[in-house]
């Protein structure tokens, strides 16, 4: 999961999307536990107060829970939810915008449909 931080966005978001990412891969399972902040804080060289800033982000969002005196672990359901919320940005950020451009090029549904399919056969259509 060690990946370089960079300064565009604040570190503790960096953090929560690395976790993310992660729990999306099925390196930390649900149920598992994920690093500590002291992992973190040295595998990356931060304040563990960033480290625990992201790591609660995912906490806020139900993706991890505490086991006191145990650590952080990944929450039943965290990688379907994780899965629910990245289908709606990838609508909103790539579908939305791809069907604007086709009504500007007057492709229709059926034409359109027939591009996607192409595209999936092309990239190794995994639900083929």
């Amino acid at each position: 999961m060690i990946r370089y931080l960079n300064q565009e966005r604040p570190i503790f978001l960096q953090i929560a999307d690395m976790l993310k990412d992660a729990i999306l891969s099925g390196a930390y399972p649900e149920d598992s536990q994920i690093p500590s902040i002291t992992e973190f804080s040295v595998a990356y060289n931060i304040n563990p107060a960033t480290a625990l800033k992201g790591v609660n982000l995912l906490v806020e969002e139900g993706l991890l829970y505490k086991k006191r005196g145990l650590g952080m672990f990944v929450a039943s359901g965290a990688r379907r939810q994780l899965v629910a919320q990245r289908k709606e940005g990838f609508y909103r950020d790539y579908i939305q915008p791809m069907i604007r451009e086709a009504r500007h090029l007057e492709i229709g549904s059926v034409e359109l449909q027939q591009m996607t399919e192409r595209g999936m056969k092309e990239h190794g259509d995994r639900n083929q």
